[in-house]
């Protein structure tokens, strides 16, 4: 999970280049057309791909949708807010891993993971509100993250409905037929999109951050959450989302995007300590 978060925050970086010069829904549909073909071929490979896996098609068009929702949604948000400010919004996603994991298999919470939970909160709240207490106070919230913040509900959701609908299947095929279900269903919604799209006009940005986000981004994460969610709890899967921020810093200070203020690395510095506190064994 600690290259989940690392694959995760390149997508922040590199959407925030992006997102100006391409439609949420376009974007993510050819980048699930990529996933798509690149997980077909392993998995075709692999040779564990079988009928059986297609049992009750409805289980993947329900996490594809919630899927596509996320990534939508995040991009939309990405037009308007910062990616430090957007990967605080997705480190409140095990928070709500935790309330949907109960609410779905009755996960319970230790005390040393409900401390963690909030710790985290807070400093997701002091990088979402940049530092300042008083729009904090004011719940003075950019539209970006607001968007985003519904994604995040949807990807938190996500995480205990694999475990509640994977019938053993393997995490490759699981994730084969999601993408797939999710392809379908970004096609049709954003067909309009798709169709306006410039595709030859697009700068070398939109491309790159297709090809990584349908590779790493989503074909590998896919994967390896899938796998992590078959065997941990919702709250400890989505724990090495705290790392986020820190990771999206450090990509954008490799893309020349510069650092953030040194006021919002408070907020940061809490949702690493949140996830020490997460992982750390009762």
């Amino acid at each position: 999970m600690l290259a989940f978060s690392a694959m995760v925050a390149g997508s922040f970086a590199l959407g925030s280049l992006a997102a100006p010069h391409i439609s949420p829904t376009a974007l993510n549909a050819v980048r699930f057309v990529l996933a798509g073909a690149l997980l077909t071929v392993v998995a075709t490979a692999s040779g564990r791909v079988t009928r059986t896996s297609l049992v009750a098609p409805w289980r993947y068009l329900v996490l594809g949708g919630l899927m596509i929702s996320y990534f939508v949604l995040m991009f939309e948000g990405l037009k308007t807010a910062p990616p430090v400010s957007l990967s605080a919004v997705f480190t409140l996603t095990p928070l709500m891993a935790a309330g949907f994991g109960w609410l779905l298999m009755r996960q319970r919470m230790t005390g040393r993971m409900a401390l963690a939970l909030a710790v985290g909160a807070a400093g997701a709240l002091w990088v979402i509100f940049r530092g300042d207490p008083g729009a904090l106070l004011a719940l003075e919230i950019g539209r970006g993250e607001l968007v985003y913040f519904v994604g995040c509900a949807a990807h938190a959701l996500y995480t205990p409905m694999v475990r509640r609908l994977n019938r053993g299947e393997p995490a490759l095929v699981f994730t084969l037929w999601t993408n797939l279900a999710g392809m379908v269903l970004l096609l049709l919604w954003g067909w309009r999109d798709i169709m306006a799209t410039d595709w030859l006009a697009l700068p070398g940005i939109v491309w790159l951050t297709i090809v990584y986000t349908a590779v790493a981004a989503t074909a590998a994460t896919f994967v390896l959450l899938q796998f992590a969610a078959m065997r941990l709890p919702s709250a400890k899967v989505m724990a090495y989302t705290y790392l986020t921020p820190s990771w999206v810093i450090l990509w954008q200070i490799s893309l020349g995007q510069g650092a953030p203020a040194a006021l919002i690395l408070v907020g940061v510095a809490l949702t690493v300590l949140a996830l020490a506190l997460l992982l750390k064994q009762e």
